[in-house]
């Protein structure tokens, strides 16, 4: 999963349809885990209270999709696809060995 840090905080980009926005309109409550794939005992943790936003997601997917991937845009849209940014209220902040 991409996931996306600016001065509002953390979120990350889906589309309605799946699974993550459909469970979210029905319980808000998520964690966010990041795992540094050099030291499986060095990780992030964020959890709180998750708000969907349409405004401004299919320029935060293509800004992801240039981030992770080098792509200009994101290339694996599909036709008739909503994208969603979805923003983490954070509640709570874990994790090892990051300052």
């Amino acid at each position: 999963m991409w996931v996306d840090v600016d001065d509002r905080g953390v979120s990350f980009n889906t589309a309605y349809g799946r699974a993550k926005p459909t469970y979210i309109a029905g319980d808000g409550r998520v964690a966010l885990t990041v795992v540094d794939p050099q030291d499986p005992y060095r990780w992030l943790s964020v959890s709180g209270t998750a708000m969907l936003v349409d405004e401004g997601a299919d320029d935060q997917i293509d800004r992801l999709a240039k981030k992770y991937i080098g792509a200009d845009s994101y290339p694996f849209r599909q036709p008739g696809e909503q994208r969603v940014s979805v923003r983490i209220a954070i509640e709570k902040i874990d994790g090892r060995g990051v300052d």
